[in-house]
């Protein structure tokens, strides 16, 4: 495989030197601003036979007159204290550099036409563009740049018809979850006037015809099933599935190529440990019929032809394929194609007669090809640790498309020919970064209890090991979420200034299977937070950095793993940006789509799983007077995944407790949300002032500056 290089970009870059000299001053007004009195109004309960007081719990509350002024009393602080600081502009320039490329996503491919996102260098937003012919130019479809003045209205391409004549996409204001789905006609550059209103819609399949298709909505009742026919209202599209399963169970829908077999799969909580699999006969009259649900296990189908290929845990941690054939679903018949080995098989696509299985081996990915029998037919390789994207293909598909990247190589996507078994680049994405004057390297840290847990870095070859590097931690270790060494800005930028980039394999995460997804879940999460801090403590410990030196960042999830890092181990870090967290996880469980997660973290409801919430909860476990590092919390009013009140309360929390002159700081926008959708204006502006919280922090200037000479020179 052919890797991207990125190309040097040596012009302008002397004006580096006033960041790295800017970020490590400390301005004497900075010292003299305080934040804005947070009023504390106690509400005492007692859980299970604890006492619990918060003091801000009136900060819950979005839409108040109060939550909002204090809302904007932060960011005015926030603005105040970072505005200070000498060196944005150069900052906002680096980044930029990195933000500003030519970007594509993997196309659907459609006899021979290619529909894509793209997002040229000079776009603010990705547009939805059609490729006719492999080696034709890109026409543009959809233009979302006029939907709204300042550019925070999105759109993404959700499915495409069989035969090329419509497409479906969604339409996403700021940063939200729900959408409003549109159907666009191909040949008439226009939209159809069917309406869907706002909502959460996923799993869009056209039928063979093109004359509706099949989609999953969630509502308060919980998620559904439903068929929409092009032309009718939508509120009187019919039902298939989903009648008696509530609010946190998933269901998903799939439509074999043919149209004969519309594919059920019903989740038990994001990254359940238990789903159910039913399908329909569209063709000999649409009864619903179980295939598997009486398993603790997992299950997720492809059909092909008449036979159900199903990837499972059961009995199987590390996955297996086996294959059903639904003339006859009985269990007796199920058949093995794919036994379990040590590899770890993430997913797979059926793609023109083949199975393409993404795998891990010691979380380096690999794609195999393998014949519906199970033959192994090859193995598509990476030069390098990375990630490699799904593929995305069809089982009556001459072609499959997957991209690839890595901390120090831009993302190229390729072309996989079913039909010759090569791969071949057909969309590369260049950036100013010099890949070979960086190391990705692997290495395996002991945690608390021994575990071994396995680490990406990656520095300049020239790094020299004596502790002054400034370093970026990263984790995830939840909901079988597998995190690879990718490309990113944030990344980019932080090795082009020097930095040393970490991405830790935590318990939690789905890197080596099942049971490693399991022994970071439910009682054992501490597991998930006890390696996060053994990665910090080995970097320290082997002299890539050292504690004024190193900072951490998640979101989400990771959110919540650096929310309880700084709890737990304050004295470990200098700074931490905290982005989109969950961190009351007493009360995490009542707001939007928090029920999804109980069976990953527990419910508080159940006295067992609450002592184990309550023992490592962020937001219950800060104490006055702790000296706690430097925090910068992220989230905004349009997150509606994770309720953006757990970064409300926490900020007011740290700034009331801390001991330490360090900033809590608090970047909040009243657009912004957990579903990106930010135009890239605003990415680079919310970018450049993480980087110079961070750079301010670490003083990454007077440590940088032959760095700096060199890269003048």
């Amino acid at each position: 495989m052919t890797v991207s290089r990125g190309q040097s970009n040596a012009p302008r870059l002397c004006i580096l030197a006033s960041i790295l000299i800017a970020a490590s001053l400390l301005p004497a007004d900075v010292l003299r601003l305080s934040p804005p009195p947070t009023p504390r109004h106690e509400v005492r309960e007692v859980v299970h036979g604890v006492e619990l007081v918060d003091p801000y719990r009136w900060l819950e509350d979005q839409d108040s007159p109060e939550t909002r002024a204090w809302i904007e009393a932060q960011n005015e602080y926030t603005r105040q204290v970072l505005g200070q600081l000498e060196g944005k502009e150069e900052l906002r320039y680096l980044v930029s550099q990195f933000v500003r490329l030519e970007s594509y996503e993997p196309p659907f491919h459609r006899d021979t036409l290619y529909f894509f996102m793209k997002r040229r260098p000079e776009d603010d937003l990705s547009c939805i563009y059609v490729r006719r012919g492999l080696h034709g130019e890109d026409q543009l479809l959809i233009d979302p740049h006029p939907l709204s003045p300042d550019h925070t209205t999105s759109v993404s391409l959700m499915e495409v018809s069989p035969d090329g004549d419509l497409l479906v996409y969604a339409v996403r204001s700021g940063g939200e979850d729900e959408v409003t789905l549109k159907i666009f006609d191909v040949q008439n550059l226009c939209d159809l006037p069917d309406h869907f209103a706002r909502g959460r819609y996923s799993n869009v399949c056209f039928t063979p015809a093109g004359v509706g298709f099949y989609y999953a909505t969630y509502g308060a009742q919980g998620e559904r099933i439903r068929y929409h026919r092009l032309g009718t209202d939508f509120t009187a599209d019919s039902l298939i599935f989903g009648e008696g399963y509530g609010p946190g169970i998933g269901i998903s829908a799939d439509l074999s190529d043919d149209g004969h077999y519309l594919l059920l799969t019903v989740y038990y909580g994001s990254a359940a440990s238990k789903t159910e699999v039913y399908f329909i006969d569209l063709i000999r009259g649409g009864e619903i019929r179980t295939v598997v649900n009486d398993i603790d296990a997992t299950f997720e189908g492809k059909i092909g032809d008449t036979c159900l290929y199903l990837k499972t845990d059961w009995s199987s941690p590390n996955g297996r394929i086996i294959v059903v054939d639904l003339e006859n679903p009985a269990r007796s018949a199920w058949r093995e194609v794919i036994p379990e080995s040590e590899t770890i098989i993430e997913d797979f696509t059926l793609a023109g007669g083949y199975l393409l299985v993404r795998v891990l081996d010691n979380v380096r990915p690999a794609i195999r090809v393998y014949r519906p029998d199970g033959e192994l037919v090859t193995t598509i390789q990476v030069p390098a640790p990375g990630y490699l994207s799904y593929p995305r293909s069809r089982w009556s598909d001459t072609e499959a498309f997957f991209t690839y990247s890595s901390l120090n190589i831009p993302p190229t996507i390729y072309r996989y020919d079913l039909k010759t078994l090569t791969e071949s680049v057909w969309a590369r994405v260049e950036a100013p970064l010099e890949s070979n004057d960086f190391v990705v390297e692997q290495v395996w840290y002991t945690s608390k209890d021994g575990t071994r847990v396995p680490m990406f870095i990656s520095h300049r070859r020239d790094l020299r090991l004596d502790g002054s590097n400034p370093a970026l931690l990263t984790g995830y270790g939840g909901f079988r979420v597998s995190l690879k060494p990718y490309f990113s800005a944030r990344y980019a930028v932080w090795l082009k200034l020097g930095g040393v980039c970490a991405i830790a394999n935590l318990r939690g995460g789905g890197e080596l299977g099942e049971k490693w997804h399991r022994q970071g879940m439910l009682d054992l999460k501490q597991h998930t937070f006890d390696d996060f801090i053994a990665a910090a403590e080995w970097l320290i410990a082997n002299g890539y950095t050292s504690p004024s030196k190193l900072a951490i960042t998640g979101g989400s999830n990771g959110g919540l793993l650096v929310g309880a890092a700084l709890t737990q181990h304050p004295d470990l870090f200098k700074a931490v940006v905290c982005a989109y967290p969950l961190l009351d996880m007493i009360r995490y469980h009542k707001f939007l789509v928090g029920s999804f997660w109980i069976p990953e973290y527990g419910s508080p409801e159940d006295p067992d799983q609450f002592k184990v919430l309550y023992a490592y909860s962020p937001y219950h476990n800060v104490h006055e007077g702790i000296h706690y590092p430097a925090v910068l919390f992220v989230t905004g009013d349009a997150d509606t995944r994770v309720d953006p009140l757990h970064a409300r309360k926490m900020t007011a929390l740290l700034q009331a407790a801390t001991g330490s002159d360090n900033p809590i700081l608090l970047d909040y926008d009243t657009r912004a949300g957990h579903s990106g959708g930010k135009p890239t204006t605003k990415h680079i502006e919310d970018l450049t002032l993480q980087l110079l919280f961070l750079t301010w922090q670490l003083q990454m200037g007077s440590e940088l500056k032959s760095y700096t000479r060199d890269l003048i020179r």
